[in-house]
């Protein structure tokens, strides 16, 4: 369980960081980018949970508590000292993976086949999945980059791959399931 006594520590005001084994890095740090964007997106995803109710608003719960997941498994590097931590760390698995493969199945049976790319927009929940949509993908950027030059769990790029496809279907789903979808018009304004 965590325990926040104080909110402010001063310990980075000089710039730098901590990560989850203790660590300290420049707060631009790859990894730091990384685990701040999903933070960013677990934002956007709250922002969109304003618009959702039912089922859909129960999906979003758990993919804002799966991107605390994902950002604690990004702030603590070194996999293979796992076994020698204090705790535990926490990190992605395949079934949650698979969960929203699943979610995208059942989302996505209901739509008819896009005829056209669709524009961002439509209901004002479509919309702000659009955008919980590129933020995933600015996220699984910054975690493709990171896993270049230092190890990411493979679960971490896997979930944000798919998650920004459950959110373009989901946005789908948000627009009375594709019937209102916004369609792009080639050259339209030449």
């Amino acid at each position: 369980m965590v325990v926040l006594n104080k909110i402010y520590t001063r310990t980075g005001d000089k710039g730098t960081t901590a990560l989850g084994n203790g660590d300290r890095v420049a707060k631009f740090d790859a990894r730091v980018n990384a685990y701040g964007t999903s933070d960013e997106l677990n934002s956007t995803v709250g922002v969109a949970r304003l618009h959702a109710n039912g089922d859909m608003d129960d999906r979003l719960s758990m993919i804002q508590n799966d991107l605390f997941d994902l950002g604690a498994d990004l702030c603590r590097p070194d996999m293979a000292k796992d076994a020698e931590a204090e705790y535990p760390p926490l990190r992605m698995v395949e079934a949650q993976v698979k969960r929203l493969e699943a979610e995208i199945d059942t989302m996505n049976a209901d739509l008819d086949p896009l005829r056209s790319f669709i524009l961002p927009g439509g209901s004002p929940l479509s919309a702000h999945l659009h955008i919980c949509r590129t933020v995933a993908r600015r996220a699984e950027r910054l975690a493709v980059e990171l896993s270049q030059s230092e190890h990411v769990n493979p679960h971490v790029i896997t979930y944000l791959n798919r998650l920004s496809d459950w959110f373009f279907v989901a946005a789908r789903m948000a627009n009375d399931g594709g019937k209102a979808d916004v369609l792009w018009v080639p050259g339209a304004n030449r």
